[in-house]
């Protein structure tokens, strides 16, 4: 899968498992919701939209990233 779609399942399954709204995760961020359904469509996520979205889940970058979506053998580009 391409990086921009592991991003976006990490941000759904992080609000799936704070068990609210990708929109209540959102807005907790301060990042558009917008901004995140259209991400997989711009083909790029900002690392600063990232950041955002951990500190409204209130975990690191390195949490964010700790997940088997982003193992090199899942990310084709």
């Amino acid at each position: 899968m391409r990086l921009v779609d592991a991003v976006y399942l990490r941000i759904l399954e992080l609000a799936k498992n704070m068990t609210i709204s990708l929109n209540k995760l959102a807005t907790l961020s301060g990042v558009p919701c917008s901004t995140i359904a259209t991400m997989t469509k711009s083909h790029t996520a900002k690392l600063s939209t990232i950041y955002g979205i951990c500190e409204g889940a209130k975990i690191t970058l390195k949490e964010f990233f700790d997940s088997p979506l982003f193992d090199r053998e899942n990310i084709t580009d």
